[in-house]
């Protein structure tokens, strides 16, 4: 298992690099990325962790259609703060997805960590939307997934996953600080242009 993890972990630290810029190959990458970790996680009884890298699967084709479609149209998708009308939508989306999940894995599975895994996963699925409408927030659902996550992988033994959601946590912080950067700076420019 230890051949594939690393092979994993690489994939997932060119990924989060791409993330890092905003660069749309981050999305070809993701759709790479969930077919080695299905695999890892199946063998570890994180169904949970399992499922939601098929949905990685699904959502990064849908997020390089939303930012290829975006830069075919010009300037591409800007990056921009999640709408506040979305905050309560998301806060019952989560709590919804971790109940339902929980209920699953506590039902019909052997997970040793029905709760930990329902809490990350739901927030993974939330996390994966906003980075597919280029919401800078994205990155603050990351970090508590990447903490919790490595922590969880260390309590299984999973040591090159931990030691690459333990990178993934610092990244975040420094990820949502680029893309803040960023956003400023694509909102100067507008105001120049405009």
């Amino acid at each position: 298992m230890q051949t594939i993890e690393i092979i994993g972990a690489v994939i997932g630290l060119l990924y989060l690099y791409l993330e890092y810029n905003a660069n749309k190959w981050l999305w070809p990458v993701g759709v790479l990325m969930p077919i080695v970790y299905v695999w890892i996680f199946f063998q570890s009884k994180f169904y949970a962790d399992m499922g939601i890298n098929v949905y990685y699967f699904f959502a990064s084709i849908y997020g390089w259609a939303r930012w290829t479609k975006h830069k075919s149209e010009g300037s591409g998708l800007p990056i921009r703060h999640t709408p506040r009308r979305y905050i309560i939508p998301i806060l019952t989306i989560g709590t919804a997805l971790f109940a339902a999940i929980a209920f699953i894995l506590i039902r019909f599975t052997d997970s040793p960590v029905p709760y930990g895994d329902s809490f990350t996963t739901a927030l993974s699925i939330l996390g994966m939307w906003l980075l597919a409408h280029k919401y800078v927030e994205q990155w603050w659902f990351w970090f508590f997934v990447n903490i919790i996550s490595c922590g969880l992988y260390v309590w299984k033994g999973l040591y090159p996953t931990s030691i690459l959601f333990a990178i993934y946590s610092v990244i975040s912080v420094f990820g949502y600080l680029k893309w803040k950067r960023m956003m400023s700076s694509e909102t100067t420019a507008e105001r120049q242009i405009g």
